[in-house]
């Protein structure tokens, strides 16, 4: 009897202890390498966290800078799964330093959404996406067979952090700077700004435009969707294919996973392509590191678009057409491929002429090379 008293007694002590152990999680991010990350986004595991403070409330809590005591941008990353995959936040991380934030419970201030993503049926089937820094659309089945029709990916120059898709559709005169941007990328029958195709026999076969979407998650930190596209004939090669687009708040960079399905074991040769204009304009092209980069010639009163990718998978070689600057690489089928690419506007006043968006371009790479490192106690 004296013995379960003692027990009852240390368990009521102890009680407490694991309550209040279990009230707050720490994460500590890494950033080892010698570059500054401002605005990044950096997932951390749901399981992680809650494996460590499983009573956390999805609708009650906050996540906290260990420096400034104040809340940071979070969003609860499902990639279209009914449960939480990751917990994003957005943090500015200086070199070779280490920033704990802590996560505990809370009333979670409204945070601006800088992401957003949509089906655009008003206009011919876009599907359009954007952040705080830049924007870009698709083409869909219902504009195919018309004077307006396009194979690649479009860019829309932006001069503001607002979401503004909505605004140009409405106003329907996006062709026109209202003083935050507009449409002036031609795309026509290319690759446009950073698609891919399957490049069979020296020639690109560009499928026709989507045909099914999904969005996977849409802000305020990052928006995701797929985009589906029916068979169509590669060279002989019967393909599908599906794409996974992911634009984070703060980049000028899209990431994109493409899943080909096609006949054959053998791999898939297949070109990321980006337009070239007639006239002059400024090509780094660096095939180890998969990294292309173009500073368009200036369109008149317009400005100037930069546009780059970057390949994670080896390039075979990088081409300089008449009409396209292309990386080939392969793909095997029914494995993903993830590759990045996206572009900037001068007039944006951040990336004003070739060598700050080849710098750009470089750190990214480097920011993909040496990711943050993230622990949870």
């Amino acid at each position: 009897m004296k013995f379960r008293k003692t027990f009852s007694s240390l368990a009521l002590m102890i009680f407490p202890l694991v309550i209040l152990a279990q009230a707050k999680v720490t994460v500590s991010i890494q950033n080892n390498s010698s570059l500054e990350r401002k605005a990044a986004v950096v997932a951390i595991s749901w399981k992680t966290i809650t494996s460590h403070y499983p009573q956390i409330d999805t609708t009650n809590f906050v996540v906290i800078n260990s420096i400034t005591k104040k809340q940071i941008p979070f969003q609860l990353e499902h990639q279209g799964l009914p449960e939480i995959q990751n917990l994003l936040i957005q943090l500015d991380f200086k070199a070779k330093t280490t920033l704990p934030v802590f996560i505990q419970k809370g009333k979670p201030e409204t945070f601006i959404a800088k992401t957003y993503a949509r089906y655009v049926p008003e206009r011919k089937d876009d599907f359009a996406w954007e952040n705080d820094k830049i924007a870009f659309r698709a083409y869909g089945k219902a504009l195919e067979h018309t004077e307006y029709d396009a194979y690649g990916l479009d860019v829309w120059v932006k001069r503001t952090d607002r979401l503004i898709i909505n605004e140009r559709y409405k106003r329907n005169e996006y062709h026109i700077d209202h003083g935050d941007g507009m449409d002036y990328y031609h795309v026509g029958f290319s690759l446009g700004a950073g698609n891919m195709a399957p490049y069979v026999k020296d020639s690109i076969y560009y499928s026709a435009n989507y045909r099914q979407w999904k969005v996977l998650d849409n802000g305020p930190l990052r928006s995701t969707f797929q985009l589906t596209f029916d068979t169509w004939n590669a060279g002989g090669i019967k393909v599908k294919a599906t794409k996974t687009i992911s634009l984070d708040a703060g980049s000028q960079l899209n990431r994109i996973e493409n899943l080909y399905s096609f006949d054959g074991d053998k791999p898939l040769p297949v070109v990321v392509g980006i337009i070239k204009r007639p006239e002059n304009g400024v090509i780094s092209l660096n095939e180890q590191q998969g990294l292309m980069g173009y500073w368009e010639p200036v369109h008149g009163q317009d400005g100037t678009t930069g546009v780059g990718a970057l390949l994670t998978s080896p390039v075979t070689n990088m081409m300089v057409t008449n009409k396209q600057i292309l990386a080939r690489t392969e793909v095997k089928n029914n494995v993903p491929v993830i590759y990045y690419s996206g572009a900037a506007w001068d007039k944006a006043g951040e990336i004003t002429d070739a060598k700050k968006w080849q710098n750009y371009l470089n750190n990214f790479y480097q920011q993909i090379k040496e990711p943050l490192l993230v622990s949870v106690k």
